[in-house]
């Protein structure tokens, strides 16, 4: 009996690098995929999706700046790049010709129907502009770039967020497509949501994001992470009087980096009536215990830039060590080949053509199904005796081709050998379908 250990599953995690990362980020995505990484049997993958960002920021500059921030932020959060694959995408370019491969097979309808697109179209709609206005091909063929940063690495799982599900789905329907047409060469990944990774509120009570400029940068310096811990909104209750866990966005932080006694002991000093200044310390000094030793190792690689370069350059490597031969593998799926092999394959394809025996179903006028197995030379080696249903025709012929002569003893007074023809004939016949089906 086999004991061979099964094939590690791999997970893989991107982020877009248009901003600086924030508290977040960081429970949202950065600490559980560390976590993940560190997990037996995984192999995972993570990478900075600077394509990405070029569909939604035209500052050079601030790309620039995010790919560091942000690679230096997983590198200080304890991303180990020896044990998980971390590379830059932009440094990968089988990703953008894959992405074309893609684009052949992907049906626009399929694209028209991307929520980003859909919003884009919306928005415009509900202003009275062209539906299209300021929308660029980039935005609409987002999902495929992304179906290609899942696929070329045949991810299995892809940890995202539950506004992030369509991608993957659209990913498993480019490689079921793509499968379709060319063999089986892609695997079809699956989204994972985790439940309890927490959506962390901002400043104002809404979701934590850039685009509400309501954030609080994960490194941001000591005495500034006071001030904005400080500009939480909360309610009018003064202190002594009990206050709602439910909605508030101080306790809700609070509660993504604590223990659930730390949690459970703050949910009950606000039953108590806990001032709102005395909570936003306690939520001060919870965040800084975590974020401290993180901060310094932040700033020492954000201020040794070549040090992080020569890291996402060693992952590149990595990666494309794994995307180079699938994409050589891919080229050759879809007839991008050396013409010189074409002549010998052509003929060897056409030959084995020629040489093949085949297998003819067919009704007769009494209503009954019948096959009948040719030779190369249209020579009638089998007839098989009428059939009640196609169907059951069908299985027959089936079994023949998967398991070759030894089918036969199942069909007794069923089929009988063409006058002439001899059991060597008929069994070197049907082993050909044997060997196909092997």
């Amino acid at each position: 009996m086999s004991t061979a250990s099964p094939s590690p599953q791999r997970f893989l995690t991107g982020i877009t690098t248009t901003g600086t990362p924030h508290l977040g980020n960081f429970v949202g995505s950065i600490r559980p995929s560390v976590a993940a990484s560190r997990l037996p049997g995984v192999q995972s993958f993570y990478f900075l999706a600077d394509y990405h960002a070029l569909i939604k920021c035209d500052d050079p500059a601030r790309i620039q700046r995010s790919t560091l921030e942000i690679a230096a932020s997983w590198l200080a959060a304890g991303l180990d790049p020896e044990r998980v694959t971390f590379y830059r995408q932009s440094d990968v370019p089988e990703i953008t010709e894959f992405t074309w491969l893609l684009t052949c097979v992907t049906g626009k309808g399929v694209l028209n129907r991307a929520h980003a697109y859909k919003a884009a179209v919306d928005k415009n709609q509900a202003t009275g502009n062209d539906p299209d206005a300021d929308v660029t091909a980039g935005l609409f063929m987002y999902p495929v770039l992304m179906g290609a940063d899942i696929l070329m690495f045949k991810a299995h799982k892809v940890p995202v967020g539950r506004d992030q599900i369509q991608h993957i789905e659209m990913a498993r329907d480019m490689a079921q497509r793509f499968n379709h047409l060319y063999g089986e060469h892609l695997v079809l990944p699956e989204a994972v949501v985790e439940e309890s990774v927490a959506l962390l509120p901002g400043l104002d009570g809404r979701k934590m994001s850039k685009s509400y400029d309501n954030t609080i940068p994960l490194f941001t310096p000591r005495d500034q992470l006071r001030k904005l811990i400080a500009g939480i909104l909360t309610d009018s209750r003064a202190p002594g009087e009990p206050k709602e866990v439910e909605g508030s966005a101080l306790f809700q932080i609070y509660q993504a980096f604590a223990s659930e006694p730390e949690t459970a002991a703050l949910r009950q000093a606000y039953a108590d009536g806990i001032s709102w200044g005395d909570a936003k310390q306690l939520l001060f000094e919870r965040v800084e215990q975590e974020v401290a030793p993180m901060r310094e190792r932040y700033h020492a690689m954000v201020n040794d830039p070549t040090h992080i370069e020569a890291l996402l350059q060693a992952g590149a490597e990595k990666a494309r060590a794994v995307a180079t031969p699938l994409m050589r593998e891919l080229r050759h799926a879809v007839g991008l080949r050396a013409l010189g092999a074409l002549p010998a394959a052509a003929a060897k394809s056409k030959a084995a053509k020629a040489a093949a025996p085949t297998f003819k179903q067919y009704r007769e006028k009494d209503g009954r199904f019948y096959f009948k197995l040719l030779d190369a030379d249209a020579r009638l080696l089998l007839q098989s005796q009428g059939f009640e249903s196609p169907r059951d025709a069908a299985m027959a012929i089936s079994n023949l081709q998967k398991e070759g002569p030894a089918a036969l003893a199942a069909l007794p007074g069923q089929v009988a050998l063409a006058q002439g023809i001899t059991h060597i004939e008929l069994d070197t016949a049907l082993r050909f379908f044997a060997a196909t089906h092997a």
